[in-house]
């Protein structure tokens, strides 16, 4: 198959206006039916915008076959590919809440989640179902009466699932929000669980508002239009594969190349060989593709541009990327509870600002400190978000919404940051996670960065730990670089002496296969911590 030979070019590249998902994947099967939407990157399979609206219509028609209800939650546990993309857009076109279940969740997670979300049917692939039989089966053991549809498919089918019936509810479920018969803006779309560095998973609420900000945001920050193709490497259990590269091509009229998981071996060719205008990764991937090969034979030329968030991006990283594969870095900056981006860095290469966050998108934002008020340039303090893309709350936990927010309707992000004068803001690192070493605020950021200029090191993470002397001290937990598995301590603590000083030199240096971390990509260096 032709690369760009199946690309159909609309005949206005101006995005269609939408309230809500189910508008607007209406609107875009009637303006282009027949234009490429999804198209897999290992079958020979692609779903037009026109598909998809009739796919969705008809798996409406088994949902409420089945005895779903608007409002009731559908859970997708399965890798990428075009039926797992189906099930969740079918699901929010219903006006059902779209749960997609984090593949890397322990069995005692995924427990927790079916229990907490209420959810009605759980659609699994062959590597999934036993993991959710066996959480049904405990919960039940522990009294859950509720009866729950498991419906067996695969990421690439193509044949829509059957769902069986379910049986007839006398006794609502609970919802924080419960829809009408129509679908409006402020119903929920998604309910996608969060991990923080402890406690249970909170379940984040987002709204067909919030969801449709951010693909307007989007498409706005990165001039996107119906000629543009992008790479889908994160997975759809991802706050930013599911927004950033699945939601947001429906907005401009784009399309996306559905990989099953992100491999450095072949992603360039993957990008190259389906005509990809735009990559979109975390840091961990640019720093994978800086240890592999190089992209030699290999057209590139498409390209506009790669977009990086979930975590922030090392400068090092961010120039050595753009100087070996000739490809400028946009980053941003979001969470899940902002249904991805809340910052970008200009479109305008000349105008971007490395180790920066960017400009806010689409929100207000602000610096502040333990009282709320807002600091000043270069001070650090909490970052806040104000916005449409914000989510409606946590599901089923009224206080730790209340607390998520500022009385005056800020949402508190945890993260600590400062702007500079031009209004560009920058992360040093989560509030939880300070250092502080004899009274000293150390960011763990800086050391990470000084770790990664080592060529031996491919990730790092520095982490504070009780210290008789000092209250705390740093320890360095480091993931080496591929044949470089006996790093010498030694070396690596010239080189921070170098890099840092022997103030903020760690005291110890552990190696790793890998670090923690959450649904969305960040690490979670609390976990790291011994005790």
């Amino acid at each position: 198959m032709s690369a760009l030979a199946d690309r159909t070019v609309a005949t206005d590249a101006a995005p269609l206006e939408a309230s809500t998902l189910r508008a607007l994947i209406d609107a875009r099967a009637a303006f282009t039916p027949d234009q490429p939407f999804v198209l897999s990157a290992t079958q020979d399979d692609t779903l037009s915008f026109g598909a998809l609206c009739d796919d969705c219509r008809a798996l409406e028609a088994r949902f409420e076959a089945a005895g779903l209800l608007p409002g009731d939650v559908v859970s997708v546990f399965m890798g990428n590919g075009i039926q797992t993309a189906r099930l969740l857009l079918a699901a929010m076109y219903s006006g059902l809440v779209a749960n997609p279940l984090n593949l890397l969740c322990q069995p005692s997670q995924v427990r927790y989640i079916v229990e907490h979300s209420d959810t009605r049917a759980i659609f699994v692939a062959d590597d999934t179902h036993d993991t959710i039989v066996e959480a049904i089966d405990a919960l039940r053991a522990e009294g859950m009466s509720r009866e729950i549809a498991v419906v067996r498919t695969s990421p690439d089918a193509s044949v829509l699932p059957e769902i069986p019936a379910l049986p007839a509810r006398t006794i609502p479920l609970p919802r924080d929000d419960a829809p009408g018969t129509q679908i409006v803006p402020g119903d929920t779309a998604l309910l996608m669980y969060t991990s923080g560095t402890t406690g249970a998973p909170k379940g984040v609420l987002l709204s067909h508002r919030s969801l449709l900000a951010n693909m307007r945001n989007i498409s706005a920050e990165h001039r996107l239009s119906d000629d543009d193709r992008v790479l889908v490497s994160l997975p759809l259990y991802h706050i930013n594969g599911l927004v950033v590269a699945l939601l947001t091509p429906l907005y401009h009229g784009g399309s996306a190349v559905m990989t099953p998981r992100f491999s450095a071996r072949t992603f360039w060719r993957e990008a190259s060989h389906f005509g990809c205008t735009w990559i979109n990764v975390v840091p961990t991937i640019v720093a994978y593709l800086l240890n592999g090969e190089d992209a030699q034979g290999v057209d590139l030329s498409a390209l506009r541009f790669c977009r990086t968030a979930s975590a922030a991006l090392p400068a090092d990283h961010h120039r050595a990327f753009e100087a070996r594969f000739g490809i400028g870095v946009i980053e941003t900056m979001g969470m899940t509870e902002t249904a991805a981006p809340a910052f970008s860095n200009p479109f305008d290469a000349a105008l971007r600002r490395t180790g920066s966050i960017g400009l806010p998108s689409g929100a207000e934002a602000k610096i502040v400190d333990p009282e709320d008020r807002e600091c000043a340039a270069h001070e650090t303090g909490e970052l806040v978000l104000r916005g449409e893309q914000l989510m409606s709350g946590y599901y089923k936990r009224p206080e730790e919404t209340r607390n998520a927010f500022t009385s005056d309707g800020w949402l508190r992000t945890g993260d600590l940051g400062y702007r500079d004068e031009a209004g560009f803001f920058y992360i040093n690192g989560r509030a939880k996670e300070l250092i502080i070493k004899g009274g000293e605020n150390i960011a763990p950021r800086e050391i990470d960065e000084a770790l990664l200029r080592h060529p031996g090191v491919l990730e790092a993470a520095a982490v504070g730990v009780p210290d008789p002397a000092y209250g705390q001290d740093i320890v360095a937990f480091i993931v080496p670089n591929n044949g470089a598995a006996s790093l010498d301590v030694a070396e690596l603590r010239a080189h921070c002496l170098r890099e840092l000083g022997r103030y903020k030199t760690p005291r110890e240096f552990r190696f790793t296969d890998a670090l923690p971390r959450g649904p969305s990509g960040k690490v979670q260096r609390l976990k790291l911590v011994p005790g």
